[in-house]
């Protein structure tokens, strides 16, 4: 799974028919727009039931046979400009259009189905109803096409401006730990040279991961990986007064998550709970696999009365809430809370897994 935008700002974007989801839809529609056109026609009665029946049949094997046809030609209208996938498109729904009107008309015309099947199918103008079946399915499929094309855009906006705010966001998180890691730093070159060196690769190995544009989505295993190392930096800053407790060896390693997941967490939970504390405190890193849903809880303790606590802001919530909805549109959930003397922020989204990255771990 990956959420890079690869389509052209002008493709076709066409749901994908070969899939289950939209064949219902296509039939809910047509089944809707063929009694729409029979109230609209007949009215009530006997003869409304039938005419229902046969609109109803007419419509769906037109439908039918478009979205099987898109569906074979998907790839090749993918790759084409606007202007030629929506011709080929709308050629090959009329194509489908004309081919079962004619099949229509021969059958009704043939005797196979009996006198009274006959005349049920036969239309009293047929070729007025060939043109009509082509000129309003040539209206409908452009309006569709149409459909198509600006929602297909409008999606592709939203995960634009989405992406936008996660990295006005990103650059909001990563001064301030910057700044307490340099002076981490500048302390220890005088007192520790060789830590000091080691805090200086392992901040250039932190900023050289959550820095690259490849990572908006990681696998698990990396991503607890960048948060160990961002606790070795502020290990050297507070000492012995954090300690944490990482109990995650249940959690499925391979799986996809967003870069930059846990390290703002982490540095929420050391900065508010961890900081204000003379004796400091210990945070406690917890996950588990429910199911094919994914559970991380961050705990951290709350600043004691009378402790100089941190004014907060939910910047690394709301980013990583953004990030998570990117990635996992509707089915990931953010919630933090105060119960008793703690701070608690749990996560929950999907088990997705990146077959090709998964395979290297």
């Amino acid at each position: 799974m990956s959420t890079d935008i690869r389509a052209e700002p002008h493709a076709l974007n066409l749901p994908d028919f070969c899939a289950a989801q939209a064949v219902l839809a296509v039939v809910l529609i047509v089944t809707l727009t063929a009694i729409v056109l029979t109230v609209a026609h007949q009215g009530s009665g006997l003869n409304f039931w039938l005419d229902l029946a046969r609109t109803a049949l007419f419509m769906l094997w037109t439908g039918m046979g478009s979205a099987a046809l898109l569906c074979v030609l998907r790839r090749r209208l993918a790759r084409m400009r606007l202007a030629a996938a929506s011709a080929l498109a709308l050629a090959s729904m009329l194509a489908v259009i004309a081919l079962v009107s004619w099949g229509t008309l021969w059958l009704g015309s043939s005797s196979l189905l009996g006198p009274r099947a006959t005349n049920l199918l036969l239309p009293e103008s047929p070729w007025r109803f060939f043109a009509t079946n082509l000129g309003i399915g040539a209206i409908v499929a452009a309006l569709a096409l149409r459909y198509f094309y600006v929602t297909g855009e409008w999606r592709r906006n939203v995960e634009l401006q989405a992406r936008a705010r996660v990295r006005a966001l990103q650059a909001r998180i990563r001064p301030h730990f910057l700044f307490n890691s340099m002076n981490t730093i500048a302390a220890l070159t005088r007192s520790d040279a060789k830590r000091a060196e080691q805090a200086v690769e392992d901040l250039a190995d932190l900023f050289r991961a959550n820095l690259s544009e490849k990572r908006s989505s990681i696998t698990l295993k990396e991503e607890l990986e960048v948060a160990r190392i961002y606790q070795r930096i502020e290990q050297l800053r507070l000492g012995e007064r954090l300690h944490v407790i990482w109990d995650v060896t249940d959690l499925p390693m391979r799986a996809l998550v967003p870069g930059l997941l846990m390290q703002p967490l982490l540095e929420n939970a050391i900065y508010h709970g961890i900081e204000p504390r003379p004796a400091g405190g210990i945070v406690t890193v917890s996950g588990a696999l429910d199911g094919d849903i994914i559970g991380l809880t961050v705990r951290n303790p709350l600043p004691e009365a009378g402790d100089e606590a941190h004014s907060g802001n939910r910047i690394a919530l709301d980013n990583i809430r953004e990030r998570m909805e990117l990635l996992y549109p509707g089915r990931s959930s953010v919630e933090a809370s105060r119960i008793g003397d703690e701070y608690i922020v749990r996560l929950r989204f999907p088990y997705v897994e990146d077959s090709e990255r998964a395979s290297s771990l």
